[in-house]
């Protein structure tokens, strides 16, 4: 199975850099399944219901969110009517939605989508991600009743992601971090057939503090005192993400590949 993911999408920029690129790249790069992480995608924090559907119609399969999961007010009810959009596991347990979930690929091979949240250096104290995912990877095991899987891990801390990283190896297909809007270059496939990445990187302009305009959050570096509300940056957005294709019966992955396409950042995919 051929699987896209791509990482946090900021504001107009990386919804426009999405929507025009996606659709493309499903055809030319033969993709089976699509993942989007689109909860900075409006305004910078969190996702409205209209800009989840603009990413649905270009092609992605599952839309994923994290601690902003809520901060756009919609999304409460829309996540209840798009089973399609993923918030974490371990958000609060009142939460509207759910954090995993079969879809269905191209073909009818079925692929667990699942997200958590870290606990470090998180500004709120979110539940254990490692015994939220314990339950959903004994229930859905690579090769039993779905063809491939895959978490995002939706942490500030490298160090947690890649512990969560190692404890999914040989039981997720793709363990892939998001949350900090900077490309990692450790995409590798872990010992057990994992493959793995620490952060996805967003799409969205990287002429940029992590996505929003220089302006604002150089200020408050210099002085410590906020004067404006942070805004995305606007100008060409780069897509980045992840590529892996993983064998269907075992769901092992078996080929990795950094994704970076358009933009200020140096090119690269699978082909």
């Amino acid at each position: 199975m051929k699987i896209l993911f791509l990482g946090d999408v900021v504001g107009r920029a990386g919804r426009r850099a999405v929507t025009e690129n996606l659709p493309r790249l499903r055809e030319a790069w033969r993709l089976d399944f699509v993942v989007v992480n689109g909860e900075n995608a409006s305004g910078g924090m969190g996702l409205t219901g209209a800009h989840c559907k603009t990413f649905l119609e270009a092609g992605a399969d599952v839309v994923t969110l994290g601690d902003h999961a809520f901060d756009q007010k919609d999304m409460l009810q829309y996540i209840e009517t798009e089973p399609r959009v993923i918030r974490p596991l371990n958000f609060s347990k009142v939460a509207p939605g759910k954090g995993a979930r079969v879809f269905e690929a191209r073909g009818g091979r079925k692929v667990l989508v699942a997200q958590v949240l870290g606990q470090v250096f998180m500004k709120r104290p979110f539940d254990d991600p490692f015994s939220a995912l314990e339950t959903v990877l004994k229930t859905h095991p690579l090769g039993g009743l779905v063809q491939a899987s895959l978490i995002d891990v939706h942490c500030e801390a490298t160090s947690e992601k890649m512990g969560l990283g190692h404890y999914c190896d040989g039981r997720a297909s793709v363990v892939v971090g998001t949350h900090t809007h900077v490309t990692t270059g450790d995409a590798q496939i872990l010992p057990g057939g994992t493959a793995y990445m620490t952060d996805a990187g967003m799409c969205g302009d990287y002429n940029s503090v992590i996505g929003m305009d220089k302006a604002e959050p150089l200020r408050r570096f210099i002085t410590g005192m906020p004067r404006d509300r942070f805004t995305p940056a606007e100008e060409e957005a780069t897509l980045s993400g992840l590529y892996v294709e993983t064998d269907d019966r075992t769901g092992r992955a078996t080929r990795v590949e950094m994704v970076r396409q358009g933009g200020r950042l140096q090119q690269s995919g699978p082909l």
